[in-house]
């Protein structure tokens, strides 16, 4: 019953949220995104794509307004210092005054899923994906909710999408393959 319910969660809020707000990140992270991540696809091997994803992964970090940034920094801080309901309130500000900006999302969606609060965390991970495209770790840890709860064929395209975005993803080609073996049974 509760896949059901995260399911119809997850279809009845994608589309609705790419409406609701406008991406959000600063002029020069949107136009080093765009060029990094056809280098990203094309890396050759882990080793030289992780300094390539790691660009990427600051780039979704620069909202385009300082004090968004400031916020975003004050909250990862909060959680490393075991705040986390002190982070949580930072990051629903920050999505409160820039809904448009994916990567709070992403945060708040992992928030979410570290106190299993999966409903929440499938909405705001969603969120996250509507809002970047781009975004290969909120596309994984969308698949990862959805294999825990029995989705595996929603999981297998969502991890499949994260690798088609970045295929060195550490531990995503082993997931794909897992799980398509369930799904999809074996290859001849």
């Amino acid at each position: 019953m509760r896949y059901f319910a995260l399911a119809a969660i997850l279809l009845l809020t994608t589309p609705a949220l790419a409406a609701n707000a406008p991406p959000q990140l600063s002029p020069y992270a949107a136009k080093q995104i765009v060029t990094l991540m056809p280098k990203l696809a094309k890396a050759g091997s882990p080793e030289a794509a992780k300094p390539i994803e790691s660009q990427v992964l600051t780039l979704f970090n620069q909202s385009g307004s300082p004090s968004v940034d400031l916020l975003m920094v004050r909250a990862a801080a909060a959680a490393q210092a075991g705040d986390t309901k002190t982070s949580g309130k930072i990051l629903e500000s920050i999505t409160d005054i820039a809904p448009g900006f994916a990567e709070a999302w992403r945060v708040r969606g992992m928030m979410a899923a570290d106190a299993d609060d999966d409903k929440t965390a499938i909405v705001y991970l969603s969120k996250a994906i509507a809002l970047n495209p781009h975004n290969f770790q909120a596309y994984a840890e969308l698949a990862g909710i959805l294999a825990e709860y029995g989705d595996k064929k929603q999981a297998l395209q969502y991890y499949r999408k994260a690798l088609a975005i970045d295929p060195y993803y550490e531990g995503l080609d082993k997931e794909v393959q897992q799980l398509a073996r369930q799904v999809e049974g074996e290859k001849i």
